[in-house]
C-alpha cells in the first residue's frame, strides 16, 4: 500500500530542509532522488518500521506580485489530490500570512489528513509563537526545527498513525502485480489498451490503491497477473493539471504497490531525466524492472539500431545494467506480448530463493581465490553467505566488514548475476560482522 506524504507550504518556510531531515535521519532510509524539475524532490523514508514516500512540492513564483501564484496553487492542489497525508509547513518567525490562509482553505476543503508543522522553532520561546497557528483550524500544531531536528520525532510518531492500513489492498497477493509507468504521452495507455484488447479472457477490475490507477486481472496466453495501469482516467481537479508532477506522484503509488515495473520510453525522445527519476524510484523500492521502448516503428527507419539504443540506455541506467529491454510499437501491437513475458520472467527472478549451501559452495572458493584487498595489512575473511527471506538481499558475514569497498561488492554482484538469473532485479549485498 502506498503511503505518500506531500510537504506543502509557501516558498522559504523550510520545506526542503524538512525533506532532507526526514529522509536522512535514519540509517535505513534510501537516498533522496533529485526531482525532474528545479527544486522538487522524491524520497523514501521510514519511521518505527513504517515506510512512506516523501515529496517536496517545492514552491516557485515566476515574477508575479500575486501572493498566491497560479503555479504554486496548481502544485499544492495536485499534492492534496494525490497524497495520503500532508505536512503543511509554516514559519513561526513570519506568523500567519495570506498565503498560509489560502493553503489552509484548500486543506480543509479536501478533508484529507494534514499535520501543521511550525518550522524554525529553534528554542522554547520560538516554539511558543506556534500557538497562533491554531487559528488556521487544522488542529494540533507541531513545533519543529528542520535545521537541528528538534520536534521531528513527535511529528513522525503522529504522521505514521495517520496512514490507512487497509485502503486499496489488492486481495490476492499471490498474483504478480505489474505496473506500467513512464512519463506522460510515451504510450502507457496505448500499451494497456493493446494488451487488454488482445484477448477477451480478462476478468473484472480489482479494487485499486487510488481512485484512478486501474488494476485489472489479466488472464491470457497462459499468464495470470494484475496489471496496474497508471494511465487511467483521472477525475479532473478544478485547477489545470501539472502533468509532470502528477505523473510522478501516480508512478510512486504504482511502484510501491507492484512487483515489477514496466518503464515505457519514447523511442523518438530517448531516455530523459524524468524517465531516470522513475527508474531510480523503482530501484530504491527494490522492484523488478523491464524497459519497453515504444514507437520503435517510427525510429527503426532511422540510423539507430536496437543494439546501439540498448547500449545507450544501459549506460544511462548504470551501474544497474542487467535489465531486459524490448522494442515495441503499442499502436501496431508489435512485440507487446513479449513485454508481459519479460515482466513475468523478472517476477520469477525477483522471487528466486537460493539456499545457503548453494551460496557458500559458490562464493567461498571464489573469495578464497579472489579475496577483498587487504587494508592496512589486515585481511578480510568471509565466514559464510546467506540470502534474506523473500528478497534479493545477500549478507556476507566476515571479520572486518568496514574494510570491504564498493568495487569489490560490485564484483560479487556481477558473479552472482553470472551464476543465477537475476535480470531486471536490483540486488543488495551487505557485509556484516560474524
Amino acid at each position: 500500500m502506498a503511503n505518500v506524504v506531500a510537504i506543502i507550504g509557501r516558498p522559504n518556510v523550510g520545506k526542503s530542509t524538512l525533506f532532507n531531515r526526514l529522509t536522512e535521519t535514519r540509517e535505513a532510509i534510501v537516498d533522496a532522488i533529485a526531482g525532474v524539475t528545479r527544486d522538487r524532490h522524491y524520497g523514501k523514508s521510514e519511521w518505527n518500521g513504517v515506510e512512506f514516500s516523501l515529496i517536496d512540492t517545492g514552491g516557485y513564483i515566476r515574477g508575479s506580485d500575486d501572493v498566491f501564484e497560479a503555479e504554486i496553487r496548481r502544485q499544492v492542489q495536485i499534492a492534496i489530490d494525490e497524497c495520503s497525508v500532508m505536512l503543511f509547513v509554516v514559519d513561526v518567525n513570519d506568523g500567519i500570512t495570506d498565503y498560509d490562509k489560502e493553503v489552509a482553505k484548500l486543506v480543509r476543503k479536501s478533508g484529507k489528513a494534514c499535520l501543521l508543522v511550525a518550522n524554525k522553532s529553534d528554542n522554547a520561546e520560538r516554539a511558543a509563537y506556534g500557538g497562533e497557528f491554531y487559528s488556521l483550524g487544522l488542529g494540533e500544531v507541531f513545533p519543529v526545527s528542520a535545521i537541528n531536528g528538534s520536534g521531528t520525532g513527535e511529528l513522525l510518531d503522529e504522521l505514521v498513525k495517520k496512514f490507512s492500513h487497509d485502503h486499496g489492498i489488492i486481495e490476492d497477493t499471490s498474483v504478480p502485480k505489474i505496473a506500467i509507468v513512464g512519463r506522460p504521452n510515451v504510450g502507457k495507455s496505448s500499451l494497456t489498451n493493446a494488451l487488454l484488447g488482445e484477448e477477451r479472457n480478462i476478468v473484472t477490475d480489482v479494487a485499486g490503491t487510488t481512485r484512478d490507477a486501474i488494476n485489472t486481472r489479466y488472464k491470457a496466453f497462459g499468464h495470470d497477473l494484475i496489471l496496474i495501469d497508471t494511465a487511467g482516467i483521472r477525475k479532473k481537479a478544478k485547477v489545470e493539471e501539472d502533468l509532470e508532477f502528477y505523473s510522478v506522484m501516480r508512478s510512486i503509488k504504482a511502484i510501491e504497490n507492484c512487483d515489477v515495473c514496466v518503464l515505457i520510453l519514447d523511442a523518438t525522445q530517448g531516455i530523459e531525466a524524468q524517465d531516470l527519476a522513475i527508474f531510480r524510484l523503482a530501484v530504491k523500492n527494490h522492484k523488478g524492472i523491464v524497459i519497453a521502448v515504444n514507437k520503435w516503428d517510427l525510429e527503426e527507419k532511422e540510423t539507430n539500431t536496437a543494439k546501439e539504443y540498448e547500449d545507450f540506455i544501459r549506460n544511462q541506467t548504470a551501474p544497474f545494467r542487467d535489465i531486459p529491454i524490448v522494442f515495441i510499437s503499442a499502436t501496431n501491437k508489435q512485440r507487446i506480448l513479449k513485454v508481459v513475458e519479460m515482466a513475468m520472467q523478472v517476477y520469477q527472478n525477483k522471487t528466486r530463493k537460493i539456499s545457503t549451501s548453494e551460496l557458500n559452495d559458490f562464493f567461498l572458493p571464489l573469495i578464497e581465490n579472489y579475496g577483498p584487498p587487504a587494508i592496512k595489512g589486515k585481511y578480510i575473511k568471509v565466514k559464510y553467505v546467506t540470502q534474506l527471506p523473500n528478497m534479493p538481499v545477500f549478507v556476507f558475514f566476515c571479520n572486518l566488514p568496514q574494510y570491504v569497498n564498493e568495487p569489490y561488492i560490485r564484483f560479487l554482484e556481477n558473479k552472482l548475476r553470472e551464476q543465477w538469473e537475476f535480470s531486471g532485479v536490483p540486488i543488495d549485498i551487505f557485509f556484516r560482522r560474524k
